[in-house]
């Protein structure tokens, strides 16, 4: 007797994975990377913790504060940070590049002048040097005033968190080869103007580098929010919307199409949430359809400006008792961010969230470029894209189609399409879904996903 009923075969033959072209000849790649698994187990919670000791030990790392002394100041804090780069370095044969890159600034918030210094380790790719993942965090941190040079400022959460995990992530990835270039860039003068964002989204303009995204990390440490709620599983991912140099024309375009949501930007958001929800237990992270929380802003806005996919990672729910506070007590209840209110199992998530993520990218093939669809006024869709050097991508296995619905936030269905520039998904009408088309390597690790036109591409 047949398994199915006559109504249950119409259904399956019906239904979108059902409606595609002949599989290609080649065979997909493996999809489950255990390395990946393996990267998540190699953060070291122990490691986190001790590098927010010495951060908050430094008694203020104020973007105005103390250059000259090796224990107290923000100059400490960045040589500190250094020489964390350096050691990682010689114990992995030398594999990073530590500069400090610098610059005068004057502002509102600096009104005397000062210089803010980045200290940055570069990794440098094998086959595809020239494409950098950047991940960014903020050395500097601020009291009530941000002008107050002097009082205790631990600034564990805001931003030693995110120095933390720098730190940690780069140590955990030095122990492998990559085939494009990971850039740590401990910025400063984050709280006086976001600076230090400035400098290095510059620099990597001035060096003509391929930045296929940058992740900002901003207080990925509080897990017990002044909304009341105790969270150590859910973290934040922000991302813009459109990018900052789409042209008029593709603007125009764009409200035609659709693809408000589906900015460069956006589709780094929806890898690292997949990698995340996929790769470490009990932890998943939230789409945030904003750039930045209401009305403020991190270092990721100056590669967002400059035309640079950029996501801000964030924790989900934060304590205002704890940042951007003069340490102190008032009716019982402590103010100051405060190395105790960090969780450091939460940290430890958020640090193996962006390793993986770094690590999926740089494996992977860069992008597909100059992807476009068709399809109107017809029951099929076609899309196409530019073939991918190969000396870029020496690695390249072919190419996944992916498609959703255009109110779902994350890629629902996928067809491997195997080694070509072109694909025609039957019966898939381009009007009710999205669509987009990734890069895979032999091994499997993918791009992020590149949506059609100008607006999704990076």
């Amino acid at each position: 007797m047949n398994k199915y009923s006559l109504p249950g075969l119409i259904a399956i033959l019906a239904s979108p994975l059902a409606a595609i072209a002949a599989p290609p000849a080649n065979s997909a790649p493996p999809g489950s990377q255990p390395v990946l698994h393996e990267i998540v187990n190699g953060v070291e919670p122990a490691n986190l913790h001790n590098s927010l000791e010495k951060l908050v030990g430094f008694g203020t790392r104020n973007s105005l504060s103390e250059t000259k002394s090796d224990t107290r100041g923000i100059g400490a804090a960045r040589r500190w940070v250094r020489q964390q780069f350096e050691e990682i370095s010689k114990q992995c044969g030398g594999c990073l590049e530590v500069k400090m890159l610098r610059r005068h600034f004057k502002g509102r918030r600096a009104p005397n002048g000062v210089e803010i210094v980045d200290v940055v380790a570069i990794q440098r790719g094998k086959s595809d040097p020239n494409r950098h993942i950047v991940m960014t965090a903020h050395l500097d941190n601020r009291v009530s005033d941000v002008m107050n040079v002097n009082s205790f400022s631990p600034g564990a959460d805001d931003d030693g968190s995110g120095i933390a995990a720098m730190i940690e992530v780069a140590r955990v990835l030095s122990h492998y080869k990559f085939n494009a270039s990971i850039v740590y860039s401990a910025d400063s003068g984050e709280e006086q103007g976001l600076y230090g964002g400035r400098i290095i989204a510059d620099y990597a303009k001035k060096q003509g580098w391929d930045v296929e995204t940058n992740i900002n990390n901003d207080m990925i440490g509080n897990a017990s929010g002044s909304d009341g709620v105790v969270d150590t599983t859910t973290g934040r991912i922000f991302s813009e919307a459109v990018k900052d140099n789409l042209s008029d024309k593709a603007l125009r375009t764009l409200r035609y199409t659709g693809g408000f949501v589906d900015s460069p930007s956006r589709e780094v958001a929806r890898y690292i949430t997949r990698l995340a929800n996929e790769y470490i237990p009990n932890f998943h992270l939230m789409l945030m359809y904003r750039q930045d929380r209401y009305m403020r802003g991190g270092d990721q806005i100056a590669f967002n400006r400059d035309g640079f996919p950029a996501v801000r990672m964030n924790e989900t729910h934060e304590n205002w008792r704890h940042q951007h506070q003069d340490v102190r007590k008032v009716n019982g209840v402590q103010y100051g961010d405060l190395i105790k209110f960090v969780s450091i199992p939460f940290l430890t998530n958020m640090t193996a969230a962006n390793a993986i993520a770094i690590a999926s990218m740089a494996w992977a093939p860069p992008p597909p470029s100059k992807v476009s669809i068709k399809g109107g006024l017809s029951p099929d869709t076609t899309l196409s894209w530019k073939s991918i050097d190969s000396g870029k991508a020496s690695n390249l296995s072919g190419y996944r189609i992916y498609w959703r619905r255009t109110a779902a936030p994350m890629w629902q269905h996928s067809r491997w399409g195997g080694k070509t520039t072109q694909y025609t998904l039957k019966n898939l009408v381009i009007d009710n879904w999205y669509f987009g088309v990734a890069s895979v390597s032999k091994d499997g690790f993918e791009s992020p996903v590149v949506f059609p036109g100008a607006s999704g591409a990076f």
